[in-house]
């Protein structure tokens, strides 16, 4: 299906009053919020990481109320249980037989709040979901509808009483954001309009979940040229030749960048993929996937370094690399 300028034109109405909706809250942080939008479109899962009191909930909960969809948020703790997360059959009285009660899973936007709180068999319950978009609940699977997203955050400096995030859960996230302090001039901007009350209480859905879904299809039909999808795989296969990664990016990473690539084509009004939308997506794509060397580590080389020398020498396609 070709997408048409008048698609374009109604992908970038909607996207632009997503991501002015959002940034009413989270103030001065336009990039992440529409990375963590993108992502959304992209069809994909974003885990957010950063010291607490920067807003990482407050981005999540502000995405998801920025759309008419049914929205859970899942406190992680040590506690929790699988069933939790994903549901329980119950047995009825009255019917005689057992019925099953859905989760916070079987939401469209779901907020995994602390997830490295809870204990691997309990993060493990989201994996199915997140890749599938199934739950298999006493050996009956049930379809997850779209949209779909799991947003999860996690602090990385406090590390008592918290579970590492296996590599396979990891790579089923494709993206990892951070927030960052705001600037100055946004935090004395913030003291005002946050002083007295949250601006997120004004905050009102600006789309349907069924546009959120055509949003999708129009991203999922933007063209990648061959010389493209060369580009995004001599990438991936740099990080996987680099002496100082005892882990690369692996099949799943070089999907989600060409997916994540193609929603930051469609953001920019083009309906093909151009290099550039390549390289800005490396980093939320890959960083999270990539495991330095101790060796490296000692000599203070990180992921970032890593990534910004591999999108170096890595040969660029020409610029122009639309269809025809």
């Amino acid at each position: 299906m070709p997408v048409t300028t008048d698609d374009l034109t109604w992908f970038g109405e909607r996207f632009a009053a997503i991501s002015d909706n959002i940034e009413y809250v989270i103030q001065g942080k336009r990039d992440t919020v529409e990375l963590i939008t993108s992502c959304l479109i992209a069809g994909g899962h974003a885990l957010i990481e950063d010291v607490p009191g920067v807003g990482k909930t407050l981005l999540a909960k502000s995405l998801a109320r920025s759309i008419d969809c049914s929205f859970q948020r899942i406190q992680f703790t040590p506690d929790l249980l699988p069933s939790d997360v994903t549901g329980v059959s119950v047995w009825d009285r009255e019917a005689g037989d057992f019925i099953f009660r859905p989760g916070p899973v079987f939401a469209n936007v779901i907020l995994g709040d602390e997830i490295n709180r809870a204990s691997p068999k309990t993060q493990a319950a989201l994996l199915e979901a997140m890749e599938e978009r199934q739950v298999t609940v006493d050996g009956t699977t049930r379809t997850l509808g779209p949209p779909f997203i799991v947003i999860a955050t996690q602090n990385p400096i406090e590390h008592e009483g918290t579970y590492p995030l296996p590599e396979a859960q990891l790579d089923r996230f494709m993206m990892r954001l951070t927030m960052g302090y705001p600037a100055r001039s946004k935090e004395l901007e913030m003291l005002d309009t946050h002083g007295e009350r949250s601006t997120f209480e004004d905050l009102r859905p600006v789309v349907h979940a069924e546009d959120i879904v055509r949003m999708s299809e129009i991203a999922q039909h933007i063209h990648v040229a061959d010389v493209v999808k060369g580009y995004i795989i001599d990438i991936a296969e740099a990080t996987r030749a680099e002496p100082d990664l005892l882990l690369g990016a692996s099949p799943r990473a070089s999907l989600y960048l060409q997916r994540a690539a193609r929603a930051t084509a469609v953001v920019a009004g083009r309906d093909y993929v151009a290099p550039d939308d390549v390289k800005r997506m490396i980093g939320p794509v890959f960083n999270h996937r990539l495991i330095v060397r101790p060796e490296a580590q000692m000599r203070g080389v990180g992921v970032d370094q890593i990534l910004e020398g591999v999108a170096n020498s890595v040969a660029v396609p020409g610029t122009r690399v639309a269809a025809g």
